[in-house]
């Protein structure tokens, strides 16, 4: 990273790395504390500042043994505790703090049949295989606990720790860019509703405390309420919002509900890559991938307008490439410099029109394990070779970060 001229690496901290039985009274695993200390320690000796974020996904077993994790209020309380202890363990050196990333995922994937349960705690595993979960409440009840959640973290962040550590204190969020499928009126509405759904849904209560209009009349009592107090706690809960961008979208308006009742069909929006035959941009490695980077310039001028300018750090942005070529071909990877160019240049352009974006971390600097797709994908910079003993070596594209650096 040094070599490369990055100054900034963007990591999590386990939580049952740190407390393994989930709640803060059982135990602290000082080993864990002495890992992340390593870590921290050893980027800030080489120039690199720490963006840490609190909760990427991986909630201690235990609390979801004892309660079912975020589909109960008493996960507040645990998740407060583990993020004091970060604050107080690595906050005198740590000044960026991620409550949690992408939410939306974690509770489409995880709650969602729509989703196929593809991802942890993986309660509704398909549309006909829902015994254990409920797609049409469960990931609208999680998500209600994360907001909770986050907004307690923020208010302790800044009651105890911010005004000594001087650090700040954001949220990560994740969307693709919805265009309509047509200029008909329907579709413009289904892109919005598309965008209200998986955006709006997070980043709408922490500017205004409470949810998006649009989601209330479709969800109704299935979609839970804010009390005073909590929409207060949510409204400006966040220094710097972090943003996640991969794709566009098309968004078609459709007249009946595709399946059950679940968060995914109450978007009332079907969602394409293509219009007529035509990709809304080049492919990439992954499927549902298309670079678009109008999408992003379109995404950053929306969250502008909308939501109060906030400070932004693109915290995600890449491209993935097949595992399936030899080691000099996937080190020279010109699509990827193409990708990089032509986003950070819709950044630029976001930037000329009075878009507040403070950072760009690019996802990924190594190659790594990519959820359910494993290591048959590669978004990293840095080559990853897994035969011989993982030897890291810099892609075109590191050299071509590296060039762009150094001129700034």
């Amino acid at each position: 990273m040094k070599y490369l001229g990055l100054d900034v690496f963007r990591m999590s901290i386990s939580w049952p790395r740190l407390i393994p039985r989930g709640k803060l009274s059982r135990g602290v695993n000082k080993e864990g504390i002495t890992f992340y200390n390593n870590v921290i320690n050893e980027l800030l000796a080489n120039g690199i500042k720490p963006f840490v974020t609190i909760f990427h996904w991986d909630l201690p077993q235990a609390l979801e043994d004892e309660y079912r994790g975020f589909l109960s209020p008493l996960i507040v309380d645990d998740y407060l505790d583990f993020a004091d202890l970060c604050f107080k363990e690595f906050g005198d050196r740590v000044k960026h703090w991620i409550t949690f990333n992408e939410p939306f995922i974690f509770v489409s994937t995880g709650y969602d049949g729509g989703f196929a349960g593809s991802l942890a705690p993986g309660r509704c595993s398909s549309w006909g295989n829902c015994a254990q979960g409920d797609s049409a409440t469960e990931p609208y009840v999680a998500g209600h606990h994360i907001l909770i959640s986050h907004a307690a973290a923020v208010k302790l962040y800044r009651q105890k720790y911010k005004a000594a550590q001087k650090g700040e204190i954001g949220i990560t969020l994740v969307t693709h860019w919805f265009v309509p499928y047509s200029n008909s009126k329907l579709d413009v509405k289904a892109a919005q509703r598309a965008l209200d759904f998986i955006y709006g849904w997070f980043i709408h209560p922490v500017v205004y405390g409470e949810y998006p209009r649009a989601m209330r009349p479709i969800t109704g009592s299935r979609l839970p309420q804010f009390t005073k107090e909590q929409s207060s706690l949510l409204k400006g809960s966040f220094d710097f919002l972090g943003l996640n961008y991969y794709t566009g979208n098309y968004a078609a308006h459709i007249l009946t509900r595709d399946g059950n009742v679940s968060s995914t069909s109450d978007r009332m929006s079907r969602l394409s890559t293509e219009r007529n035959g035509v990709p809304i941009g080049p492919p990439t490695g992954v499927s549902v991938f298309f670079s678009y980077p109008k999408g992003l310039h379109d995404l950053l001028v929306y969250t502008k307008e909308k939501y109060n300018n906030p400070r932004i750090y693109v915290t995600e942005n890449g491209l993935g490439d097949q595992n399936n070529d030899t080691m000099k071909n996937l080190t020279r990877d010109p699509q990827r410099i193409d990708f990089y160019s032509r986003h950070l240049r819709a950044i630029r352009q976001a930037i000329a029109e009075g878009v507040n974006v403070k950072g760009f971390i690019a996802w990924s600097f190594l190659d790594n394990f990519e959820w359910g797709s494993g290591f048959t994908v590669r978004f990293g910079l840095v080559y990853v070779d897994y035969l011989n003993g993982l030897k890291r070596i810099p892609k075109k594209s590191a050299i071509w970060f590296k060039k762009c650096l150094s001129r700034k």
